[in-house]
């Protein structure tokens, strides 16, 4: 090997590592970012650090979390004389986005598909950042953006469009990572909403009513209802048409303002 190459740790299946290589890509998740003025950038599992050294151009700030040690070491050094760059060891759901912010923020990362959902909704909790881009399972991408009625539009589709707007910013090849992942992937903007469907305090129930609901998803929405809500035929008739819902709808054609206004109309039972 020749002096003063820089080599890599080993690719550490436990973590789900598959690191992202290809420029025009990386340069398009840097692209979509794009940090206010005083804004923070927190960058979920930087890896190697292809798409940290776009961001560090670009952020006021950048912090980059990063749970293996060595790639974690490897960061660290080549950002020690960078008093804008801070790298952090340690898993991101374990850690308090807002705290290591400090102020204005706004959320990268080529995230571990086997734990896109907890990340994600661990970013959606107050303090919400301006907007966070994942590069992701394409199929995830889909079901988050997938409108009402549509194959894709199921829980996750519910539960994140509640709080959030999202949009696919691109799609991305196996081909662009080092190793290539099985599946396609792409990369998604999502935008928490000024208001949301749901409050902070709504975010756990609204979750298992939402949860439990498409767990019946072949249902109609009559008989979901009054399983999930333990009501009798008529109770469950009565909120529906209160609520201006055919009852013989299904799960995947209510809409997330829909099933916020259910949720609160059953409020007084238990999931």
């Amino acid at each position: 090997m020749p002096r003063g190459q820089r080599t890599n740790p080993p690719v550490l299946k436990r973590f789900g590592q598959h690191f992202l290589h290809d420029a025009a890509t990386l340069q398009g998740i840097a692209d979509a970012v794009a940090p206010l003025a005083g804004e923070t950038v927190i960058e979920i599992g930087p890896g190697r650090g292809a798409l940290t050294e776009l961001l560090a151009r670009s952020a006021d700030r950048l912090v980059a979390v990063e749970i293996d040690r060595a790639l974690s070491a490897k960061l660290e050094e080549r950002y020690a004389g960078n008093c804008h760059v801070r790298i952090v060891e340690g898993d991101v759901l374990e850690s308090d986005i807002g705290l290591l912010a400090e102020g204005p923020f706004v959320v990268a990362g080529n995230v571990p598909y086997y734990i896109t959902t907890p990340i994600l909704f661990h970013v959606l909790q107050p303090p919400y950042p301006r907007h966070a881009v994942f590069l992701v399972q394409q199929e995830v991408a889909d079901r988050i953006a997938s409108p009402p009625g549509s194959r894709t539009y199921g829980a996750l589709s519910v539960n994140v469009q509640a709080m959030a707007d999202a949009e696919i910013v691109r799609r991305v090849p196996p081909s662009a990572f080092r190793p290539p992942p099985k599946v396609d992937s792409a990369v998604i903007r999502i935008t928490p909403k000024r208001e949301g469907l749901i409050t902070a305090d709504e975010v756990r129930p609204f979750r298992n009513f939402v949860q439990a609901a498409f767990g019946m998803r072949r249902k109609q929405l009559l008989n979901v209802i009054r399983a999930v809500r333990a009501v009798s035929a008529a109770d469950a008739v009565s909120v529906l048409e209160r609520e201006g819902i055919d009852p013989s709808a299904r799960p995947e054609t209510i809409t997330p303002a829909q099933f916020a206004s259910l949720m609160r109309a059953t409020s007084d039972r238990s999931v």
